[in-house]
């Protein structure tokens, strides 16, 4: 889950592994044409950071398999393979996605030591023994445990090169990345993101714009997408492409550098974070309904029965086809950057549980569009965040028709705080030209 080798825990830890034994580390990737909602614009966005991932690696004298499984009828048992020659597997502690179901079910089917290392977080997951409530509760956990956690990680270095030509691997470059989409068995009708680029340089990038322009903005903006406040980095945090940990470093050294203050940035990518992996790794299966707080779960029964003021079809939410252009310009989003900005998201949520039938079918909804589509979706942020427009990690405000006593949004209070107009006709003009004149190269 997390492919970089820049601040890697779960890599650090191989490489002690190898120096201890005087061994090679290899360094395996892979990419399959079966897991959920492969289609062009996820397989593109990994692909983009091969190059320079097998780049760094060479450097270190560390090996490099990167497997790209294109068609069903190819192997997929590459991993046992090279543990068959290994003397120990390291990967990454995750709490959903594939990588869940791998801890679970590998360890028992290989015949050496299996590591997972929690490369994710900053303060490791399972620091904290139980599911927290709201961010109330986990923040001064969080922190009294950051000044443990909030340092460098160590530096990377193998005392034995590894000199053998790497078996199953698929050479990348930079220029071959449509051939190879192109020709593995995928879902090809969800085009690559018009607006970000996959890969470690991309990451870097982002992360460099947004402290020179943002992050003395960003807690008076962040909530206005026409402000560009934000640092866009969750798709690259979301493939483990950049740590929350290089970025909560390289915030706070800049906003010391600069007299600035980044705590509202911190608090998000720290507390509310880590709050959505406590609330993975704590639940079995992190997105139903089920998993809300009693108070919730009551209201939402209670206005089960509640009058809609529209009701769209799980089809018309995809294309984007509702009464509401704020609603249809932030799905627009969805379909065309493949990220919808934070708190627009909110509202798209929450007006999906208001148009629809009921709400185990706007869950079902979220999520439907959310897999295929969303660059930094199938993950925890992905379920806490969908699950937060039912009143996980909140509390309950005044009683409204559908809601009950959770949360409401409206347009009306959309346009109070933002400037809607700007938005649309910035999205009108992305669906447009096709071209996103805030992409960074």
């Amino acid at each position: 889950m997390n492919r970089r080798v820049d601040s890697n825990h779960s890599l650090l830890h191989a490489a002690d592994l190898a120096n201890g034994l005087g061994l090679p580390l290899l360094y395996y990737e892979g990419l399959t044409c079966t897991y959920p909602y492969a289609s062009d614009r996820l397989h593109t966005f990994i692909l983009e950071g091969v190059p320079e991932t097998e780049r760094r690696l060479r450097k270190l004298g560390i090996g490099y398999v990167f497997y790209l499984r294109r068609k069903r009828s190819e192997p997929d048992d590459i991993l046992h393979r090279l543990a068959a020659d290994a003397a120990a597997i390291v990967t990454d502690d995750y709490p959903t996605f594939i990588a869940a179901r791998h801890n679970t079910s590998v360890p028992r089917k290989v015949a050496v030591a299996y590591h997972a290392v929690d490369a994710s977080c900053i303060v490791p997951m399972a620091r904290l023994d139980k599911r927290e409530y709201a961010a109330y509760t986990i923040r001064p956990k969080i922190h009294r445990l950051l000044p443990q956690y909030l340092q460098p990680a160590g530096k990377l270095a193998v005392r034995i090169r590894y000199s053998d030509a790497p078996p199953f691997h698929t050479r990348v470059t930079e220029n071959g990345i449509a051939e190879l989409v192109a020709a593995c068995e995928i879902d090809h009708s969800v085009k690559a993101s018009i607006s970000f680029r996959g890969g470690r340089l991309a990451a870097e990038k982002r992360l460099g714009h947004f402290l020179e322009h943002n992050l003395r903005r960003y807690a008076r903006h962040r909530n206005d997408p026409s402000a560009h406040a934000t640092s866009n980095l969750s798709p690259y945090l979301h493939f483990g492409q950049i740590s929350s940990l290089e970025i909560a470093l390289a915030a706070r050294r800049h906003a010391d550098e600069h007299r600035l203050v980044a705590d509202e940035f911190l608090e998000e990518l720290i507390v509310r974070r880590e709050l959505a992996f406590n609330f993975a790794r704590f639940s079995e299966a992190p997105y139903t309904l089920a998993l809300l707080p009693g108070w919730a779960r009551d209201t939402l029964r209670n206005h089960a029965r509640d009058n809609r003021s529209a009701i769209y079809t799980r089809a018309q939410f995809e294309r984007a086809e509702t009464h509401d252009a704020l609603w249809n310009a932030a799905q627009k989003e969805m379909l065309l950057r493949g990220k919808i900005h934070g708190y627009y998201r909110m509202y798209w949520g929450k007006k999906i549980i208001e148009w629809s039938p009921a709400c185990e079918e706007a869950l079902e909804t979220m999520i439907y569009i959310h897999d295929p589509y969303a660059l930094d979706g199938r993950d925890p942020n992905t379920y806490a965040n969908i699950l937060w427009c039912f009143g996980l990690h909140d509390r309950p405000w005044g009683k409204r028709p559908v809601f009950g006593t959770v949360r409401y949004m409206s347009l009306d209070g959309m346009k109070r705080e933002t400037d809607i107009d700007a938005y649309i006709r910035g999205i009108d003009r992305l669906q447009r030209t096709g071209r996103d004149p805030d992409r960074i190269e």
